[in-house]
């Protein structure tokens, strides 16, 4: 199918944000075809100015009294209290909103879709007129985990994540600038301390989001609920989230066990078919990606493949993306793609 003729009406929700940047930067780059482009954010930056493409600059407009009449698609990061007030208002106007925030994607009546692994969910937005985009740390490892699962069939995961502080927002990201800063000149690093509940700079968090009463953090259970509803609900997931002092690119080292027997070359095979997945895995120095090569791309890079023979079947891998764009702003671009072309006419 292609796409309509004259374009779409697009709005992003949450422009002034790290992800709504991204997704005006996203929609430009790569030729989402749009009749108008509005960018919408709370009444604090109503009146302020963003970029959109090379040439293009737009005024960004009050979300709170903005009519939605007439936008065919929202792509929504503004955060999940705000998002539930908003994305449904836009949804009742006729808007597709597709929402990066946490509030809907556990919701039966809302797709939560990745492109490369389950693009066929898509067609179930009719039932609210509202699609999910997972948690950065979930779509980066479905994306790897879809050709292994296909080829193999993953019963269980393990996963350590190693994620930047740009995924709590441009706060996170200005915390630890300032802690490093201040460190260097005898500042104490508490005195920078407001979004995380430890000093950053120069360590590491186990903990991202809140406590959980198994002794799980949130994230941690996102990532396994958001698993089985894009990819399985038969996986069983275990994951270990930790906040690093980086500030773009999540890291993930993860473990699976497979029902099927695998050889390395085999799942190397396979993970080069993958949709989305790029290998750079060579046993020698700088024979990996880290998050700090990635930043700025598209892919998700796996490195370090080998086989755990604690298992019958057995694999680990090290897998690195860009939480801003295939974490959030991109998988959310790619999927209006898919909208656009072959559902909204």
């Amino acid at each position: 199918m292609a796409y309509r003729a004259g374009g779409y009406r697009v709005a992003v929700i949450g422009a002034t944000g790290n992800v709504g940047r991204e997704m005006l930067s996203t929609l430009a780059e790569r030729k989402f075809p749009v009749s108008e482009v509005i960018a919408l954010a709370s009444s604090r930056s109503a009146g302020r100015e963003v970029s959109f493409g090379e040439d293009q600059v737009l005024k960004v407009r009050d979300l709170e009294t903005f009519d939605f009449t007439g936008v065919d698609i929202a792509l929504s990061s503004p955060g999940a209290k705000v998002s539930a007030t908003h994305s449904p208002r836009a949804a009742a106007a006729g808007c597709v909103v597709i929402d990066n925030t946490s509030h809907f994607r556990m919701d039966r009546d809302v797709p939560l879709v990745v492109p490369e692994v389950n693009p066929q969910a898509i067609a179930g937005y009719t039932k609210r007129h509202i699609i999910a985009n997972p948690n950065c740390s979930t779509i980066q490892m479905v994306v790897a985990l879809k050709p292994l699962h296909d080829a193999f069939g993953i019963k269980r995961v393990v996963v350590s994540t190693y994620q930047s502080v740009s995924g709590a927002g441009k706060d996170g990201m200005d915390e630890l600038f300032n802690q490093t800063k201040g460190i260097y000149v005898n500042q104490p690093p508490a005195d920078f301390q407001q979004k995380f509940t430890k000093q950053i700079a120069f360590n590491v968090i186990p903990h991202i989001d809140i406590f959980m009463d198994d002794g799980a953090t949130k994230e941690e259970w996102k990532m396994a609920a958001e698993t089985c509803k894009i990819l399985d609900p038969a996986i069983k997931v275990h994951a270990n989230c930790a906040r690093v002092p980086v500030f773009v690119g999540h890291a993930e080292y993860v473990n699976i066990e497979t029902e099927k027997p695998m050889s390395e070359e085999a799942a190397r095979r396979a993970l080069k078919g993958g949709e989305g997945v790029i290998i750079v895995d060579h046993r020698a120095n700088e024979g990996y990606v880290t998050p700090a090569e990635c930043s700025g791309e598209d892919a998700v890079y796996v490195s370090r493949i080998r086989k755990d023979t604690t298992v019958e079947n057995g694999l680990s891998f090290w897998c690195v993306s860009d939480n801003l764009r295939k974490g959030a702003a991109l998988n959310a671009v790619q999927i209006a793609e898919v909208l656009a072309r072959d559902y909204l006419k």
